[in-house]
């Protein structure tokens, strides 16, 4: 049987390595994002392979959209077997101008938006008793603070509480929910020099031990494997993928 995965952000980064890697492995790829061309752009390279996706368009802020996303799949394809809530967003904001909005806006997309694509997918999963979701959290949620950005690291700690709530909540219906933290990892999120790092973030490398930084790849690798029967007596976990950074930092 064909599995079906939801990815959320899959237009680019991350979102688009994880979408080509189910797609490898044969599943049916669900691509959505904001970011219609790039998402369209994605299910085109999936065919082009050979395998199996459709585009659908989401904002991760809205309930409405987030429901008929979902709905639109279970009716077409009959279940969701794993989704991969990996939307987000990181911008630099000094304290002195953090406002609500700005600190609304990025729980919104980045903490919100994950239950949002979560919430609706539950029943289903619960009346097939099985289902894996994994959400996007960061070393800057799990281990570091940074600064000008703790809306984002409030934002990405907290997806470490939805973690290990829902896990525990849901694993007797069958279902496992797991977080991946990534590191320093080639993305247009890390290359921005308004944002983060900026275009030299390979000088990074030099002090992370494995002696770069990691690759979207790298990180839909280990996505995948949560997703699969090797992780089948994992759940509530956030596994940190850095290269080794955290460990090395004495």
């Amino acid at each position: 049987m064909t599995q079906i995965t939801l990815i959320t952000g899959a237009g680019i980064g991350i979102g688009r390595a994880t979408a080509l890697a189910f797609a490898a492995t044969g599943s049916h790829v669900v691509v959505t994002d904001v970011l219609e061309p790039q998402g369209h752009a994605v299910v085109a390279d999936i065919k082009a392979a050979g395998g199996s996706a459709e585009f659908m368009a989401l904002d991760v802020r809205s309930t409405e959209g987030a429901d008929a996303v979902v709905a639109a799949v279970e009716a077409k394809h009959g279940r969701i077997d794993t989704i991969v809530a990996n939307a987000g967003i990181a911008h630099r904001v000094p304290l002195a101008d953090l406002t609500d909005e700005k600190w609304d806006h990025t729980f919104d997309i980045d903490l919100k938006g994950i239950y949002r694509i979560v919430r609706p997918a539950l029943p289903g999963m619960k009346a097939r008793r099985s289902g894996s979701v994994i959400a996007l959290s960061s070393i800057m949620g799990v281990a570091y603070g940074w600064d000008e950005h703790v809306h984002y690291s409030a934002a990405k700690a907290g997806v470490v509480g939805l973690v290990r709530g829902l896990a525990v909540e849901l694993a007797r219906d069958g279902i496992r929910v797991n977080g991946v933290a990534p590191g320093y990892i080639r993305t247009a999120q890390l290359l921005s020099k308004e944002h983060s790092v900026g275009p030299d973030a390979d000088k990074c490398g030099e002090y992370i031990p494995m002696g770069r930084i990691g690759e979207p790849d790298d990180i839909a690798d280990v996505i995948l494997f949560l997703a699969s029967h090797g992780a089948r007596y994992v759940t509530g976990q956030v596994i940190v993928v850095d290269g080794g950074l955290l460990v090395g930092r004495y």
